[in-house]
């Protein structure tokens, strides 16, 4: 992927990084990545669909060149969240579909519900757990819980020395102990470990951990319902939504998909055998075909 970033300052003052290709007068997607990434997530579906529609992707705040304020409160889901409107005001887009995978999933839900109807026409999830889902899966499910315990590690302060010193490499050795390591190639490798040696940039992807509401309870901790729990008060999705989840994913286990049907009513679930937490990259013939026949259809 070649396409030329522009420099684009949103209405609260992020200034963001951004890649805005393919015809001005196609239908727009909005492509969010997630941690510990960039724009660059998108490479094979943006070089797949940019002759036949507007594909905007930036690098969201706090990752490489973008805005990286250092203080968590920049970070709260409704900033980010406002951050993707923001954006489509400041380039001119009327309405657009959200595509989010990992963090930008988690974003694109947001976006989705708030929009649905009125900005965005469509959504596409990838490897990104549903609100109304996940914490209850955290309190409850033991593999789930176990699997996001790094989470803990991302937000503990303690550890932003090292980070500071070592770049962000350094903490992800050390909470990630997943089974399966992802294989990335080679120069997209290196420019990730670039991106990762900037301090300020790594404390401020940090700092999306640290704002999320999202509780991780420890391992010792009982496997049941806080008393007064309450899932949040989310409205269902009604907007045609695609969810393309890798079933081999060591941080987001497919019983995330339980029950999307229900808060879901115009659901489209392709699930990616064999296949890491990465799916855009990692599965991306796959991404790509349940992409195209979801766009199609929905069209």
């Amino acid at each position: 992927m070649s396409a030329e970033m522009q420099r684009v300052t949103l209405a609260n003052g992020i200034a963001l990084d951004v890649v805005d290709t393919g015809p001005r007068d196609a239908p727009v997607l909005m492509f969010l990545h997630g941690f510990p990434e960039s724009h660059r997530t998108w490479r094979h579906q943006i070089a797949h669909l940019a002759g036949r529609f507007r594909c905007i992707a930036p690098d969201q705040r706090g990752y490489r060149g973008s805005s990286k304020p250092q203080d968590v409160g920049s970070y709260t889901p409704d900033k980010l969240i406002g951050d993707v409107f923001l954006l489509a005001d400041a380039l001119g887009v009327a309405q657009f579909t959200v595509v989010g995978h990992d963090w930008g999933g988690a974003i694109a839900w947001g976006v989705a519900l708030m929009g649905q109807n009125t900005r965005v026409t469509r959504a596409v999830i990838a490897n990104a757990p549903h609100p109304a889902i996940f914490q209850r899966l955290l309190y409850l499910d033991p593999v789930q819980r176990a699997a996001s315990q790094y989470m803990r590690d991302f937000r503990n302060t303690a550890f932003d020395p090292m980070v500071r010193e070592h770049g962000l490499g350094a903490l992800l050795q050390q909470a990630l102990k997943w089974e399966r390591t992802p294989v990335i190639e080679p120069a997209e490798q290196a420019a990730l470990m670039q991106d990762w040696a900037n301090p300020d940039a790594a404390i401020a992807m940090l700092n999306w951990y640290r704002a999320s509401p999202m509780d991780v309870p420890t391992m010792d901790a009982p496997f049941a319902l806080p008393e007064g729990f309450a899932p949040p008060p989310l409205p269902p999705l009604g907007i045609p939504t695609l969810v393309i989840w890798a079933l081999d994913d060591m941080a987001l286990p497919p019983a995330n998909l339980d029950g999307l049907e229900a808060l879901i009513p115009d659901l489209t679930l392709v699930p990616v055998p064999d296949c890491g937490h990465f799916v855009p990259w990692e599965s991306p013939a796959d991404f790509n075909a349940a992409l195209d026949a979801f766009l199609e259809r929905t069209g």
